[in-house]
């Protein structure tokens, strides 16, 4: 007959039953950006705050001038591929956020808080995404030439410029993200 120690048998029993209540697919990270093709109104409302409190007090400073026109492209969302519409809006999400968090004045430090964690969270779902779903995914040439331009731009515009010009399409970046979400054809 077999004997078998108390621990060892304990630790027998716990492993087939946490194997059985986990199995190993439902650990990996799945993709769901569903959430995101209707953002809450409390959240477009915390992004508008934000954006009026930042155009209220950024219209005194003339350093702000842009080279690059960022958010101003040839072609349309609607015509980019399902992972170049999430590369883009990761990419797009990125500037946002690295903005944000800046130093800011104490009111707009406040202000600027719930939309950071959401676009924050948003990003990292997008991660998940791409990870999960086109972990090897080469972006078209469309989008390959707008990201070579954000990276010029990141080098050659003032902090002000990017600042101004990633707050101020922050409702676009939102309508790429429920566009990317949508998974089929953006309207």
């Amino acid at each position: 007959m077999l004997h078998l120690g108390f621990t060892p048998l304990l630790a027998l029993v716990l492993g087939a039953s946490l194997g059985a209540a986990f199995p190993l697919d439902a650990l990996k990270k799945s993709c769901s950006l569903s959430k995101y093709r209707f953002i809450e109104p409390r959240e477009l409302e915390a992004v508008e705050n934000m954006m009026k409190q930042f155009v209220s007090n950024i219209t005194s400073q003339s350093d702000c001038k842009c080279n690059t026109r960022l958010f101003h492209r040839k072609w349309k969302m609607a015509e980019l591929s399902v992972p170049d519409r999430v590369m883009l809006v990761e990419a797009e999400l990125d500037l946002a956020i690295a903005m944000l968090v800046l130093p800011a004045a104490p009111g707009f430090a406040e202000t600027r808080q719930q939309p950071l964690a959401f676009l924050t969270q948003a990003r990292e779902d997008l991660r998940g995404c791409m990870a999960t779903e086109a972990p090897s995914h080469q972006p078209s040439g469309k989008l390959r030439h707008w990201l070579q331009k954000l990276q010029m731009a990141k080098k050659t515009e003032s902090t002000c410029c990017l600042k101004v010009s990633a707050i101020i399409h922050l409702f676009q970046v939102l309508w790429n993200l429920q566009c990317a979400a949508l998974r089929e054809e953006c309207p």
